[in-house]
Formats: structure tokens, sequence, C-alpha cells
């Protein structure tokens, strides 16, 4: 297993410095994307494929008297989330749980709304997936979806040979799946290669 391949399910050594990494050379695209994301002090806030908490901890910010809720299919991430988190956990504001986000044990109509940062390129079957999410969310509840490659050149081709199972999606493929979903009202932001959509429930 190549180091790359770290990025789509993090494992032993690689995955906790690769979990850094990403925790840290994020940050810029994830700044810029919570820009786009309206929330109010007590929003119910889902951080989906939440890698090693970051943006966890930037939303429980935004949320001072909210709760946010992660989930990642890798332990290694989960465990570093939960230690980055680990004040806000005891307090009762944050949960972080190991699982898919195409099969989530959230109930329905929940969360004020849902953030994606750097995730979606590994979810298997986008539709079902995004269906799973806006069960999840309040009527007229966001979904924040954030990535570093927008698609537009075939620069991003080489990460897709790189890393196993990783799909780079262009901005009218994710509208078109995020409306197959049932979302509405998609817009989308560019920023050099950065890509930001958001749709309402």
């Amino acid at each position: 297993m190549s180091f790359f391949e770290n990025t789509r399910k993090p494992v032993g050594l690689g995955g906790k410095l690769m979990v850094a990494m990403m925790n840290l050379g994020h940050s810029p695209v994830a700044r810029w994307g919570l820009r786009f994301l309206r929330l109010a002090p007590n929003a119910k806030v889902l951080d989906c494929g939440c890698g090693g908490g970051a943006n966890i901890k930037r939303l429980l910010k935004k949320c001072p008297h909210g709760v946010v809720k992660g989930i990642d299919y890798s332990p290694v991430s989960v465990e570093k989330a939960r230690k980055l988190n680990r004040t806000a956990i005891q307090e009762g504001r944050c949960a972080v749980l190991q699982g898919s986000v195409a099969d989530m044990a959230f109930e329905d109509s929940y969360f004020d709304a849902a953030t994606a940062f750097e995730t979606v390129y590994f979810w298997p079957d986008l539709p079902r997936c995004f269906r799973e999410v806006r069960r999840t969310l309040k009527p007229g509840g966001t979904i924040l979806i954030c990535n570093e490659s927008n698609g537009d050149t075939d620069k991003d081709e080489r990460w897709t040979q790189i890393i196993g199972g990783m799909t780079i999606y262009k901005d009218i493929e994710l509208k078109a799946c995020l409306e197959q979903a049932g979302f509405h009202e998609v817009q989308i932001r560019k920023k050099k290669k950065w890509l930001c959509v958001t749709a309402r429930k």
C-alpha cells in the first residue's frame, strides 16, 4: 500500500502521519469554503468524512452553542478527531462516529447543515451517499462540499492514478448527483482550482 493510499482510509503509522498532514494541508481550502456556510450559534452540524477533526473544531467555533458530529470510516481518523475535540466531546457538544456516509446511524431531519471537505472523491455511489446525508438534514438544511481539485484540468488525473478508489468530480457532475438525490438551489463557487458547492434540502 502506498503512502498516498492513506488519504482514502488512513491506517497505521503512515495513516497517523497522513491524518496530521491533512489537518494542516487542507486548512486554507476549508477556511475559504466555510465562508459560504451560514450557521446559527446553536446549529447542529454533521461533518462527513471528518478525517482528523480539524473542521469539526472550526465548526464548533462557528456554532458556540451548537452540536457538531463527525463520521469517518477510518479508525485512525476517528481516534485523532476525538483527541482533537476531546473537550467538546466531554461537554456533550461533539461526537465522532466510525462508519460509512452511505449508511449512517443519525436520525432523520436532525442536522441544520452537513459538510464534506476533501472527501466526496472516495464516496462509493455518490447519489446514494447524498440521499443519506439529505435524510439526516432538516427541511431547508444545507450541504456544503469543498474540494481542493475541481476536475477542470488534466493534472487532477494523476491523483486518481496514485490513489485507488478516488474520483475527482467536476462541478456539473456534483450538481447532477445532488439534484438526483433531491437537493435544490445548487450553488457553485470556484477559486483557483478549488471548488465549493452548496445545496439545500
